[in-house]
């Protein structure tokens, strides 16, 4: 089955009205959020909250974790730095967040009878955020989380009494299989309930085993579900309001709440924290591949409006969005690499191992050979050292854990891909003039050097939490590693030249008349000096 992409008002006089403000929409409305401790979940609170401040309660599900309950855990959640501006000017902003009892891998969510009577009386908005984003997750897990929990979220929102819209979060990488995405949904390639009851009788080591013949073109789990849970949505939920957001490589925020904030090391993050430290000397990719990295602000301020879009106008069909920079505003991984580097070299991390010096190369030979000279070779010796002082060895574990990263981000890095934006378009033309400048969805005018930099800063500030007081610290460290690295090089071209040396004439007689020169050439600096003083 294939949804295409269709905008139909209810009326032909409808389009000629004006409707109400993205503001004026969401106040006095009930909000229901999953996946609300998630990077987009946060600022899409944040955001919710200080551009909609009437906006009346943000419903959030929410598990126990770590010792901690739920309203332990929103106490822990609304201290996160990127509340600060709400903070200011909303000092109770607090108080609209309720936490529910509830957790995506339960039947009916967990959720207690009289929360669910409270949810059922009140909720409009429900923004469905919570899914497993490693790519390398289990096969079971995976669609436990992303396919079947979007089943339990429409039998949810069927028993909400005043729902007015119902917006999944995908990916846009869910058709990644596919060079061109355009704005609807693709038949899967298995049908999600039979992919479901074979998963039930099935031990792990046999799902394990079949899950590559599964997941077929499509390079891990995670799009996978994700494709599947798209179909599963369209087919089961096309009695409710919906709509869909496929947000590409969601990455630190451009604008709002603060320039460069992050909080997390996924995709890009991590690589630009090891690539800073010196870690990272080599990645495969393709320099002239498209780098679809999406600000975070960007799908939030999209899920916001498609979702007040859905609710006044009522479209017949579900209207899929993406939020992706490829086809309108491109930015190449060595235009990407290039900003990096240079940015690191002028404002450098604390402590780093060696300085910051990444290569991007297309070709397995190249990146395998870097990989053992420039990763395992100097992470074997570092541990060795760590061994001789007394202190237990870290590198190689380092190293270990940051080509698995890398190894799922190949495939990423290697492909690029198009997408169709007629619905973004749509949507923008139905806002009012200052909704277009407060919910800003637009990535084409994004300049990519300036908020790479800031995306930089911003895994130092918020990753690492280092203090730019601390950089001259931090550039002299870089200056030290600069001079041990021309020290270990000029050791290693005398030792190699001393041993050619000694088997040939003709190297040995080279190596007397650089030395003769550079003898002339200290008397010629001596003398002219002496001269110059006189």
């Amino acid at each position: 089955m294939e949804v295409q992409k269709e905008v139909r008002l209810t009326s032909g006089m409808e389009s000629s009205l004006r409707l109400p403000t993205i503001g004026e929409y969401y106040a006095g409305k009930n909000v229901f959020l999953t996946g609300a401790s998630g990077f987009i979940g946060k600022v899409l609170i944040e955001k919710l909250l200080r551009s909609c401040p009437n906006v009346n309660k943000i419903f959030m599900l929410m598990r126990p974790k770590k010792s901690q309950d739920i309203d332990q855990r929103v106490e822990e959640i609304c201290k996160c730095p990127v509340y600060d501006k709400l903070r200011k000017e909303q000092p109770n902003f607090h108080e609209k967040l309720v936490p529910i009892y509830g957790d995506m891998t339960i039947p009916e969510l967990g959720i207690k009878p009289e929360d669910l009577k409270l949810l059922s009386d009140s909720v409009n908005v429900v923004f469905h955020s919570a899914a497993t984003i490693r790519f390398d997750e289990h096969l079971r897990i995976a669609v436990e989380m992303n396919v079947v929990g979007v089943r339990k979220m429409i039998i949810l929102c069927r028993q909400f009494k005043h729902l007015e819209v119902f917006l999944h979060i995908s990916t846009a990488y869910a058709n990644c299989d596919r060079p061109f995405i355009e704005e609807m949904v693709y038949s899967p390639p298995v049908d999600p309930q039979k992919l479901i009851n074979i998963l039930e009788w099935m031990d792990d080591d046999m799902i394990t085993s079949i899950t590559p013949k599964l997941i077929s073109n499509k390079p891990n789990t995670y799009t996978y579900t994700k494709h599947l849970a798209e179909h599963l949505l369209i087919k089961e939920g096309s009695d409710l309001p919906l709509a869909i957001v496929r947000p590409s490589i969601v990455g630190a925020s451009w604008k709002e709440p603060v320039p460069g904030w992050i909080d997390n090391y996924n995709g890009p993050s991590g690589l630009y924290v090891a690539a800073g430290k010196g870690i990272l000397r080599s990645m495969k990719g393709d320099y002239r591949g498209v780098a679809d990295i999406i600000p975070v602000d960007i799908p939030v301020n999209m899920i916001i409006a498609a979702s007040w879009y859905t609710a006044v106008t009522k479209p017949s069909s579900c209207l899929i969005y993406h939020s992706t920079t490829g086809s309108v505003n491109p930015f190449t991984w060595g235009e990407l690499e290039g900003v990096v580097m240079n940015f690191w070299k002028k404002v450098p991390l604390d402590s780093c191992f060696r300085r910051p010096k990444a290569a991007l190369t297309s070709s397995w030979f190249l990146h395998d050979f870097y990989t053992f000279i420039e990763h395992m070779l100097p992470a074997y010796i570092a541990d060795l050292g760590y061994c001789l002082i007394g202190k237990r060895p870290r590198m190689v574990k380092i190293y270990n854990r940051l080509h698995k990263a890398i190894g799922t981000l190949t495939y990423f890095t290697m492909h690029s891909w198009e997408w169709s934006y007629s619905n973004l378009d749509m949507l923008t033309s139905h806002m009012s003039t200052e909704d277009k400048k407060c919910f800003y969805f637009d990535p084409r005018g994004l300049h990519w050097p300036t908020y790479i930099e800031n995306y930089c800063l911003g895994t130092k500030k918020f990753l690492l939490n280092e203090d730019l007081s601390g950089l001259p610290a931090a550039k002299a460290h870089l200056r030290k590693l600069r001079n041990i690295r021309y020290c270990f090089n000029t050791i290693l071209l005398i030792a190699l030249w001393r041993i050619l040396i000694a088997r040939s004439e003709l190297a040995r007689n080279l190596w007397y008349l650089i030395i003769g020169l550079m003898n002339r050439f200290v008397k010629f600096f001596r003398l002219t000096s002496t001269i110059h003083k006189q």
